[in-house]
């Protein structure tokens, strides 16, 4: 016998893996050139220069003891520098005691959600959101409540917030920029989302910490601000990844922050500690530690994000596409041409586009298009998408 529910996370396949999948399997039948596969959200441009000069570095001077164990939390200096770098951009006091290092946003995320879950606490999400949410949530033994989405701009519905929001409620999860619409949640959004917050953790008496996932936050287009989240709200915790900023999904280095002036700041970081001791997601890549604080400031060529996302929402929309325009991470989530987001995912398919139904990300009638690809793959795609669009008339 094994655990029905983790039986059923491991045979349940996700539908982005499976058209990963299929596009690999059809390119070996008519060739891989000949598929357009806008699945996954794999960085398409390299890490910095210098991320591979600094580990080829840190490997030639301190080769025996770079591999080894470092404090649970996190080493110290790069802790450190990762706290100077957040202070230097928004004016902040952070300390390398707020921050806990982690195997990646996805282990934050479950640290943060292990650390705050009490019985029978809930969270919230706003759809369109990042579907293993919901995995991570249910695994800490929460509920997770979804907001149905703003289609029009892929704001906030504070109506249906609202309406949603109750003594249970623990925690709320946020994505800015968001995967998969690529909108930023604007200053105004994030002042009114406070507001109510503030409000209703003095009416039900507890805080309700806002959980800022933020692993495209450094992906940003055509000057488009993305607001520092604890300035507006102070119970946010935050969870950073550095694999799509610097281009490393492989090496999993992320980390949370843990702001002291939180409501129960020691005991939250603490919660958060005893997760990670919990999941056995301790003692994040030593030499990716060191990496990634000492470019903690840089980021890969996101101009090429910001010409492919250009250059898709102009072509979509003179082909009759409604695209929302994205300010930041490398996604599009135009409106299917039918109700149907999973049977026109599956039109895309005789035109050899593999486009990601929006149903699974809460927001049906949708279809997810990562602009993390060669732009000349785009360039010979349009025509695919034409013909789709005229497959309609």
């Amino acid at each position: 016998m094994v655990s029905e529910r983790m039986l059923g996370l491991g045979t349940a396949r996700s539908v982005i893996r499976e058209l990963f999948e299929y596009g690999k399997q059809r390119a070996a039948v008519v060739g891989e050139e000949n598929v357009f596969d806008f699945s996954l959200g794999n960085p398409s441009v390299p890490a910095p220069a210098a991320v591979n000069e600094n580990a080829i570095r840190i490997l030639h001077e301190d080769g025996e003891s770079i591999h080894c164990y470092t404090s649970a939390q996190g080493d110290a200096l790069a802790r450190r520098r990762f706290a100077d770098s957040l202070n230097r951009r928004y004016g902040t006091q952070y300390t390398e005691n707020e921050f806990y290092v982690t195997v990646g946003a996805a282990a934050a995320l479950c640290c943060v959600f292990g650390a705050l879950t009490c019985p029978g606490d809930e969270f919230i999400a706003f759809a369109p959101y990042f579907p293993e949410y919901k995995v991570f949530v249910e695994g800490a033994g929460a509920k997770l409540t979804v907001v149905p989405p703003e289609i029009e701009q892929f704001q906030i519905d504070f109506d249906a917030f609202g309406a949603l929001v109750n003594e249970h409620t623990k925690g709320v999860i946020i994505n800015s920029p968001n995967n998969p619409t690529g909108v930023v949640y604007s200053r105004e959004t994030l002042e009114r989302l406070s507001a109510i917050l503030t409000e209703k953790s003095a009416q039900y008496g507890h805080p309700i910490y806002l959980i800022s996932d933020e692993p495209y936050r450094e992906i940003v287009f055509h000057g488009t601000e993305v607001p520092w989240v604890p300035q507006i709200y102070r119970d946010t915790v935050v969870c950073y990844s550095f694999s799509k900023s610097l281009s490393l999904p492989g090496e999993r280095l992320g980390y949370v922050l843990v702001p002291t002036d939180i409501t129960d700041a020691a005991d939250v970081y603490a919660a958060v500690a005893g997760a990670g001791r919990s999941l056995g997601y301790v003692n994040a890549p030593s030499l990716f530690q060191q990496v990634t604080s000492l470019c903690c400031d840089m980021t890969s060529d996101i101009r090429v994000y910001e010409r492919n996302c250009d250059l898709l929402v102009s072509a979509l929309r003179d082909m009759g596409y409604h695209v929302t325009q994205p300010g930041g991470a490398f996604y599009l989530f135009p409106r299917s041409l039918e109700r149907d987001d999973l049977a026109f995912s599956e039109r895309a398919k005789q035109f050899d586009l593999l486009l990601v139904p929006g149903s699974g990300f809460g927001a049906p009638g949708h279809v997810r298009i990562a602009c993390c690809v060669q732009t000349e793959m785009i360039e010979r795609a349009l025509p695919k998408f034409r013909a789709l669009a005229e497959s309609y008339r």
